[in-house]
């Protein structure tokens, strides 16, 4: 049975103090559901955040690494470097690491192979642009861009993988896809593995939905079959909201 899984995406936002602050806030909530927890506070927090919730149910996660185990990369992080500080899963693919600093399906097959080969676990992001919804091509915009950056593996390695589908009209825009489009979008890439890998595989594994779920949309959004959860942004900025989206399951 494949998990139910919020991750909230802090994205550059918070500093030390405001992640402490954020991390007090969360563990004053009750959490209800079962769903698994995670958080991906700025790189210079994940130490501090990590020490804060070792003993929590919540899952200090990364926002990016580089696909180099070390060398002269000035500003990158390593898988190695992360796993130090207790760090076992990273987030790969955001639209927003594709859009401005041109991260490739090639590059972010790389990226996935390093993780893995560091035994960490990935989210790994992919979606459409709005233009590509409108003209009617998302689904072979989506199939491509899984393709190309995963049907390397062997199916093994998908148990070290969770999806998430961001369709990049609604990530911070305050648009959303409906429920039904979720659900269609992510059928369909439960199909595109299954015709891979075959169906076990393609209904073990966790498809999160990513763009603009708040506590008033999640429920009706998780209620769909195929959507295992949520990648969170704004939302998880506050943990009242962040709560409100994991307990909606």
């Amino acid at each position: 049975m494949r998990k139910q899984i919020v991750a909230g995406n802090w994205k550059m936002n918070n500093d030390l103090a405001m992640t402490e602050s954020l991390i007090t806030e969360l563990k004053k909530h009750v959490k209800i559901s079962d769903a698994d927890m995670m958080i991906a506070p700025a790189f210079t927090n994940l130490w501090h955040a990590f020490e804060a919730l070792r003993h929590s149910d919540i899952e200090v996660v990364a926002q990016n690494m580089h696909f180099a185990e070390s060398g002269a990369y000035t500003g990158e992080i390593s898988a190695g470097m992360l796993k130090s500080v207790g760090i076992q899963t990273v987030i790969l693919g955001h639209s927003e690491r594709r859009a401005y600093f041109n991260e490739t399906d090639d590059l972010l097959a790389q990226k996935v192979n390093t993780a893995l080969k560091n035994n960490m676990r990935v989210i790994f992001c992919f979606g459409e642009e709005l233009a590509d919804r409108k003209s009617n091509n998302h689904e072979m915009v989506v199939e491509n861009q899984i393709k190309k950056a995963l049907f390397h593996l062997n199916s093994d390695a998908f148990n070290s993988l969770i999806l998430a589908y961001e369709p990049v009209w609604a990530i911070g825009t305050g648009e959303t896809a409906s429920p039904e489009q979720a659900q269609d979008m992510h059928a369909f890439i439960r199909e595109t593995l299954a015709n891979k890998y075959g169906q076990n595989l393609a209904d073990s594994v966790s498809i999160l939905y990513g763009g603009s779920v708040k506590p008033n949309n999640a429920r009706e959004i998780f209620s769909k079959p195929d959507v295992d959860g949520g990648l969170i942004g704004g939302a998880a900025l506050k943990a009242e909201d962040f709560m409100a989206i994991v307990n909606a399951f």
